[in-house]
């Protein structure tokens, strides 16, 4: 099955400590994702952000949800415990636990007026209930970049093959190929026959170049156009090219570059934003949030 959401997971969590033991959450995740019968694939799903399991996510704040309540304690460093509260539910025999059944606890009310502001909380939120704090802040920037990558396109197919040109080598450089923008800058526009717009240098000593074609192409790049690109390479006696394109490239071309033994990069449109912003070539920075978390080690009085 997929991944629970964390508020079907409140109440296994819940269930999971009713021995009234200490349990660590990595033992508990474990017992839940054997209970949930989660698949590997399903274990080793990853957020947005690509720096944490989702469904270790959700057991988190499931039980960091349950705490508030007053359900779960901490009893160490990583352990927690059901309380004479968390007991009681279990004995009432809920159907399911999610945030509207822990709203009848007032420290769980308190905790939720402390974190969400009401004039901050509209309608078009509310679907996202399902998700965990770092989910909906991992695909509200998901969000926001998918539409900066189409911003960029569109604004590129609006300018000049000159600035494309440009552009290019700004990226190229800022990616640590070309040596200097200078040289970089020479390199890109001056071949110009035999099928390449550009040689660089791959290295800053320039122990080997590679091969550039790039053009703003609209419709699909199919397999003739990138076969072409490699017999180019042929004639100059060249390994490696880098083909970019504003559109993208069918499913042949990418086979066909998979099957030779010339070292072909093919970048489409999407890439080629993702790039632009990773490496801050086109784009400026607007506002930056800083997500930190409890310093376990600090607190360790061991």
């Amino acid at each position: 099955m997929s991944v629970p959401d964390y508020q079907t997971i409140m109440l296994p969590v819940l269930q999971v400590t009713h021995d009234g033991l200490e349990h660590t959450i990595s033992e508990i995740v474990g017992v839940l994702a054997d209970s949930f019968e989660l698949t590997e694939q399903d274990r080793n799903e990853l957020l947005p952000s690509g720096r944490q399991f989702r469904f270790d996510n959700r057991v988190h704040w499931a039980r960091t949800y349950l705490k508030q309540a007053g359900l779960l304690e901490s009893t160490g460093r990583g352990k927690i415990q059901i309380t004479e509260r968390g007991l009681a539910v279990l004995e009432s025999k809920p159907n399911y636990i999610n945030q509207a059944y822990l709203e009848q606890f007032p420290e769980f009310v308190a905790f939720k007026s402390r974190t969400n502001k009401p004039e901050e909380i509209t309608t078009e939120l509310e679907p996202e209930t399902t998700q965990t704090p770092e989910e909906i802040l991992d695909s509200s920037y998901q969000s926001l970049r998918n539409k900066l990558v189409q911003d960029i396109l569109e604004r590129i197919m609006s300018c000049s093959p000159r600035f494309f040109e440009r552009l290019v080598v700004d990226l190229l450089v800022r990616m640590g190929y070309g040596g200097s923008r200078k040289d970089a800058g020479r390199a890109i526009g001056q071949s110009g026959d035999g099928g390449v717009d550009g040689i660089i240098n791959e290295d800053r000593l320039g122990l080997d170049v590679v091969y550039i074609q790039a053009k703003r192409w609209e419709s699909t790049v199919g397999r003739p156009v990138v076969q072409a690109f490699a017999g180019s390479l042929e004639g100059f006696r060249a390994k490696k090219g880098v083909m970019i394109t504003t559109s993208s490239f069918s499913k042949d071309a990418f086979d066909y570059v998979g099957r030779i033994e010339k070292k072909i990069v093919l970048i489409d449109g999407d890439q080629l934003a993702q790039f632009m912003i990773d490496y801050g070539v086109g784009v400026a920075e607007m506002v930056t949030y800083t997500v930190k978390r409890i310093d376990l080690d600090y607190f360790d009085e061991e």
